[in-house]
């Protein structure tokens, strides 16, 4: 049974964190950078730390690091080699180990509270390009070029002792299969599996998710499935579709409903969230038992899912 599973036979929600970028913006960071969020681990990874225990205090059960763009591809470009590579991807999961030491150690955060857990950011090839690929999955690779892109950051993040993986905005089924057989390399190992969407009942590449959760729901190391930074408004409908096909924890953290313009390195367009706790208890009564926000969501987003208290009993 993976930490994700425990966790939810103490408590029937699990309230994930919201995004890690939105926040390192406000607090002045410039992520106008192929390395993203990275970035922030090489030049002041103390802020990143302080993001993850906001979003603790604010009442999210899990912290997901900030090695969602950390490569060693990516790193090299910077003129890092594969070892200063590996430790920056370690590092990421070190700061949130000690956001979660902070928090924890303050008895008064422990009230009715279980302990938070790790999950190591497994981000899609397409967020390594850089150009917003993971919002459309139009980039070929073979199984082993998958896998073997893949391996360094998630042998990193298990040595690390992340309590799983988070293989998240993940356009295409054929990289989350490739994933799959990487992980059966780890077979202590768990990891939730979501996918950015373009509509209520495909993922970006096209596939449907019936089928995609169809298929994840045969493998063991599969601790939950579903989908992330998408738009709010397509969330009821593929939980929907996703419940038809496993009963696997169903883990949803949509974005803002606001759309990504790669050339700009901007978000545009309308939110969709300004409802977010009333929304998360839809998705909540839909079947998703593992919920937080993502791209543009904030701590208050995270807070108000925890104080509106829709998830009683």
């Amino acid at each position: 049974m993976s930490p994700l599973e425990i966790l939810l036979q103490k408590q029937n929600i699990i309230i994930l964190d919201g995004a890690l970028a939105t926040e390192l913006e406000n607090r002045d960071c410039d992520l106008n950078d192929s390395l993203w969020s990275a970035r922030i681990l090489i030049e002041q990874p103390e802020l990143i730390q302080q993001v993850h225990l906001d979003y603790f205090k604010a009442g999210a059960d899990v912290a997901i690091t900030a090695s969602y763009q950390a490569t060693v591809e990516g790193f090299a470009k910077r003129g890092l080699n594969k070892s200063e590579a590996i430790d920056l991807i370690k590092k990421s999961v070190q700061i949130a180990k000690s956001a979660r030491d902070e928090f924890w150690s303050d008895e008064k955060n422990r009230v009715d509270r279980n302990y938070p857990l790790i999950a190591g950011s497994v981000g899609p090839y397409g967020a390594y390009l850089a150009d917003g690929s993971e919002y459309r999955g139009d980039y070929e690779l073979t199984e082993n070029e998958f896998i073997n892109f893949h391996r360094p950051r998630v042998e990193a993040l298990i040595e690390s002792g992340v309590d799983l993986l988070a293989c998240e905005t993940m356009p295409k089924f054929a990289e989350a299969q490739a994933l799959i057989k990487l992980l059966s390399e780890y077979p202590q190992a768990s990891a939730w599996f979501t996918f950015t969407a373009k509509d209520g009942e495909h993922i970006c590449h096209g596939e449907k998710i019936g089928d995609v959760a169809k298929w994840l729901d045969s493998h063991n190391q599969v601790a939950g499935i579903g989908v992330n930074c998408s738009s709010p408004l397509h969330i009821p409908s593929l939980i929907d579709e996703i419940k038809k096909n496993t009963n696997k924890p169903i883990v949803v953290y949509p974005n803002s409903g606001e759309v990504y313009i790669s050339v700009t390195n901007s978000w545009h367009g309308e939110t969709s969230c300004e409802s977010f706790g009333l929304q998360a208890k839809d998705w909540y009564t839909h079947g998703a038992s593992v919920i937080g926000g993502c791209c543009r969501t904030t701590p208050e987003h995270i807070k108000e899912v925890k104080t509106l208290k829709v998830f009683a009993g």
